[in-house]
C-alpha cells in the first residue's frame, strides 16, 4: 500500500493525477500523460481554492471547464470524466478542513459552472470554426465561379476536394450538384439527394425567417445568409446543420446559381443539450435541480391575469440521523427512492418535483385552481412516504414536513414565495414533523422579524441601544429593600422596547450573549456602586446587592471569572454585593468542570442564586453539590396564594422547600409576588425575600434609590 499524501500540495497532485488518467485517453493530444497531468495540475489549483475560498467564485469552474477545451479535451466523454472525479475526489483532497456538507455543495455547484463554461468554450471554438467556413465559402464561391468560367477541372478539384458539404442549384431550387460531404451527410444515394427541391427541405423547427431569407437570395436582394437549419435524413433522422447559401452571379453580374455549404454540427448539438440537460437536473435523482425550478417558479408566479401557484417544501424529518448511523451512501440510495415516489406524485399538467439540495425537495403546480390542487398534492406527497424504503437490508421510515405557498401570480417574486414556504416548512417541523402547514403572513413575519433582529444584534450593542430596569429584592420580614435584579432591554428603533424572551434567545444561539452579558454586568456592578455611593451602605442589611443573570453560554466561556473580578475591581464594589443568578435547567447534570468557575466565585464572596427553582425536576439531593447560596423559587409555586384561602398544595410544597434550603443553610427568594396576602403567606412560611409587582414593577435606577431611601428613614 501507498502512503496517504501529507499536505495540501501532495493531496493536489494526486487528485491531478486521478484526474488526467480518466481523462487522457479520450483526449486528442500529442502530450504525454505525465505531461498532460502537468497541464490539468495548475487547472485542480483553481478548483481547490474555489472550493475553498471565503466567497464562492463560480467563474473559477467557468475558466476550468473553459481551459479544458483550449486543451483539447473536446469528445464529450472529456467533460463527463472530469466531472465525476471532481465530484468524487476534489472535497476528499482539497477539502479536508471545511464542513463537508457545505463543500459538498460547493462542489456541485463548481461541478455546474465547469459545465457551463466548457458549453461556452465550445461554443465560441464553434463560432470560431463557422467563420473559417464562412471564409472558406466565400473562397469556394470565387472558386466555383472562376470554375465555371475558366476551369472545369479545377473547380472539381475544390469541389470534391472539400470537407464539408456542398451543394449548387438554380435559382428555381432544382439541385444540380452534390459533393461527397454532403452526400455523406444525408446518408443517401447521390440521386436521392439530386431529385428533392430546395424547397422541399422543410422542417418543423425551421425559423420563422430561414424561408424569407431565402426567396430574398434567389431574386437576388442579397448576397448570402447564414442560419441555423434541420434536415430529414432519408432514414427519417434529423441533421443539424450549420447553413451558408451564397448567390452567384455570372459574368454580367446576373444572378445565376445558389451554392450551399453545410457543416454538420449534430453531435455537437446533443453535446449542448446534454450539457444542458445535466447543468439543470440533479445528478443523484435525476429530478430538475435548483436553477431550473427557478426558472419554472419565475414563470409561475408572474403568470398573465387568473393564473395561480402552489408550492410544497418538503424537508425530510431525521435524514441527518440516517446519514450519521448508516453512511451518505445508503442517505443517497434513501433520497433516490424519496425522488422517484415525489415524482409519481406529480404527472398532472402544470406539475413538477425538484431537488434543492441534500434532502429537501420542492413540488410546484400552476393553472387557475391551485388552491385546492395544492392540498391535493401535499396529501399525496406524505401518502407516498408512509411506506418504509428498504436500504441495505433494512426497512427505513420515511417522513417529511411540508411548507405550502398558494396564491395569484403577479404578487410576489419567486424568491419570497420560496423564503415563506421555507419557514412554513420549520414551522410544521418544530410542531412535531410528519405533517404540512400553510402559509401563514403573521408567522412569516415573526420568523423574519426574528431573523432581522438577529443581524441586527451586534450593531445595537454597538450603538448603545440596550439599557437596564431594576426590580426591588424585599426582606419579607421587616419589608426593607435588600437589593434589586438587573434586567436588561432592548429600544430598538423600529419596534420599541423589547423585553428580553424577544432577543435572550438569540443572542444565545448567536454567541452575542457574552459580550452583552459582560456589558449588563459592567452595568449593574457600576449602578450599585453608585448606590452605596448616594447612601452609604443599607442600615437594615449592609450594601445594596445586585443580581445579575448568567445565561448557558456564559457559563462555559472561559473569561468568566476573570471578568467578574475585573469588572468588580474597576468598580471598586465588594464581592458580596453581587449576586450571579444561574436557571436550574443549566445546572441539571452538570459536571465539576462546568461548576468549578462558579465554586471559584462563590469563595470569592460573589453569592450564586439558583434560579426559577422547580422547573427543571433537579433531584433535591444534588443542591448540595451545587456552589449555591440562594434558591429562587419560580411563581408557578406560588400563583396559588393569589388568592384566599391558598391552594394547601402549595403551601405544603413551599414549606418543604424552604425547610429543606435553611437546612442546607440556604436563603430562599420568591418571584411573582403581586398580592399582599401573598406576601404574608410567604412570610408566615419563612422565606426570605421576595421580587414582584406588589413592590415595584422593573424601572430606572433612582426609583430603586427613592425606595431604598424611603425604607432606611421608616
Amino acid at each position: 500500500m501507498t502512503a496517504e499524501p501529507d499536505g495540501p500540495q501532495d493531496r493536489l497532485r494526486r487528485f491531478a493525477t486521478i484526474w488526467s488518467r480518466a481523462v487522457y485517453q479520450v483526449t486528442s493530444t500529442s502530450l504525454t500523460r505525465v505531461e498532460f497531468e502537468e497541464q490539468l495540475l495548475p487547472l485542480a489549483g483553481r478548483l481547490s481554492e474555489a472550493l475553498r475560498a471565503r466567497t464562492f467564485d463560480a467563474e473559477e469552474g467557468r475558466a476550468v471547464g473553459a481551459a479544458l477545451v483550449a486543451a483539447h479535451c473536446t469528445d464529450p466523454e472529456s467533460l463527463s470524466r472530469s466531472l465525476d472525479c471532481v465530484d468524487a475526489y476534489l472535497v476528499l483532497y482539497c477539502g479536508q478542513d471545511g464542513p463537508q456538507e457545505d463543500l459538498r455543495a460547493r462542489s456541485s455547484r463548481l461541478q455546474h459552472a465547469m459545465a457551463a463554461g466548457y458549453a461556452g468554450a465550445l461554443r465560441d471554438r464553434t463560432l470560431a470554426e463557422q467563420e473559417a467556413i464562412a471564409w472558406a465559402a466565400q473562397s469556394a464561391r470565387s472558386a466555383v465561379a472562376e470554375a465555371l468560367h475558366d476551369s472545369e477541372a479545377r473547380f472539381r478539384a475544390v469541389f470534391e476536394g472539400a470537407a464539408i458539404g456542398i451543394g449548387i442549384a438554380d435559382l428555381d431550387g432544382n439541385i444540380l450538384q452534390i459533393n461527397g460531404a454532403l452526400q455523406r451527410m444525408f446518408g443517401g444515394s447521390e440521386q436521392t439527394v439530386r431529385g428533392r427541391r430546395v424547397t422541399d427541405w422543410t422542417h418543423a423547427d425551421d425559423a420563422p425567417q430561414v424561408w424569407k431569407l431565402y426567396e430574398e437570395l434567389v431574386r437576388g436582394e442579397r448576397e448570402h445568409y447564414h442560419v441555423e437549419k434541420a434536415f430529414y435524413r432519408p432514414d427519417g433522422t434529423v441533421l443539424w446543420t450549420n447553413l451558408t447559401v451564397s448567390l452567384l452571379r455570372d459574368a454580367d453580374g446576373r444572378p445565376q446559381y445558389q451554392l450551399a455549404l453545410m457543416e454538420d454540427t449534430t453531435e455537437r448539438r446533443l453535446l449542448n443539450l446534454r450539457l444542458r440537460y445535466e447543468a439543470t437536473h440533479d445528478a443523484l435523482t435525476g429530478l430538475p435541480n435548483r436553477t431550473l425550478f427557478f426558472e419554472r417558479l419565475e414563470k409561475a408566479v408572474t403568470a398573465g391575469d387568473g393564473q395561480r401557484f402552489g408550492l410544497c417544501y418538503l424537508d425530510l424529518d431525521g435524514f441527518k440521523t440516517i446519514n450519521d448511523s448508516l453512511g451518505h451512501a445508503a442517505g443517497d440510495r434513501l433520497l433516490v427512492e424519496v425522488a422517484d415516489r415525489l415524482q409519481s406524485c406529480a404527472t398532472a399538467p402544470g406539475e413538477m418535483v425538484a431537488r434543492l439540495g441534500g434532502d429537501e425537495f420542492v413540488a410546484l403546480t400552476t393553472g387557475p385552481d391551485t388552491e385546492a390542487e395544492v392540498d391535493d398534492l401535499a396529501a399525496r406527497i406524505m401518502h407516498a412516504l408512509i411506506a418504509p424504503v428498504s436500504v441495505d437490508g433494512r426497512e427505513l421510515t420515511v417522513r417529511g414536513s411540508i411548507g405550502i405557498v398558494e396564491g395569484p401570480a403577479g404578487e410576489r417574486g419567486p424568491a419570497e414565495v420560496l423564503r415563506s414556504a421555507d419557514i412554513t416548512m420549520y414551522r410544521a417541523k418544530s410542531a412535531g414533523g410528519n405533517r404540512f402547514e400553510l402559509a401563514d403572513p403573521e408567522a412569516d413575519l415573526k420568523a423574519i422579524t426574528r431573523h432581522g433582529l438577529t443581524t441586527q444584534l451586534p450593531a445595537a450593542l454597538d450603538r448603545g441601544e440596550f439599557f437596564i430596569e431594576y426590580q426591588p429584592l424585599v426582606h419579607l420580614g421587616d419589608g426593607s429593600v435588600r437589593g434589586a435584579e438587573a434586567l436588561v432591554r432592548w429600544r430598538h428603533p423600529q419596534h420599541g422596547v423589547l423585553g428580553p424572551d424577544r432577543f435572550i434567545p438569540l443572542a444565545e444561539h448567536t454567541g452575542l450573549i457574552v459580550p452583552l452579558g459582560r456589558w449588563v454586568l459592567e452595568q449593574s456592578v457600576r449602578q450599585a456602586r453608585d448606590w452605596q455611593q448616594q447612601h452609604g451602605g443599607h442600615p437594615a442589611g449592609g450594601p445594596l446587592r445586585i443580581n445579575v443573570n448568567l445565561s448557558p453560554c456564559q457559563l462555559t466561556h472561559p473569561g468568566l471569572v476573570q471578568d467578574t473580578v475585573d469588572i468588580l475591581e474597576r468598580a471598586g464594589l465588594e464581592p458580596e454585593a453581587l449576586c450571579l443568578e444561574v436557571t436550574e435547567s443549566a445546572l441539571i447534570g452538570a459536571d465539576d468542570d462546568l461548576l468549578k468557575p462558579l465554586r471559584r466565585l462563590a469563595e470569592m464572596g460573589v453569592d450564586i442564586a439558583l434560579d426559577d427553582f422547580g422547573t427543571g425536576y433537579s433531584n433535591l439531593a444534588n443542591l448540595r453539590r451545587l456552589p449555591v447560596s440562594i434558591l429562587k423559587l419560580d411563581r408557578s409555586f406560588t400563583q396559588g396564594m393569589q388568592q384566599f384561602p391558598a391552594d394547601p398544595v402549595d403551601l405544603k410544597i413551599v414549606e418543604g422547600i424552604v425547610s429543606l434550603a435553611h437546612s442546607l443553610d440556604l436563603t430562599v427568594t420568591v418571584e411573582g409576588v403581586e398580592t399582599g396576602a401573598q406576601a404574608e403567606q410567604l412570610r408566615i412560611l419563612g422565606c426570605d425575600t421576595a421580587q414582584g409587582w406588589y413592590y415595584a414593577r422593573p424601572g430606572p435606577p433612582e426609583r430603586l434609590h427613592d425606595l431604598a431611601l424611603v425604607d432606611a428613614t421608616g
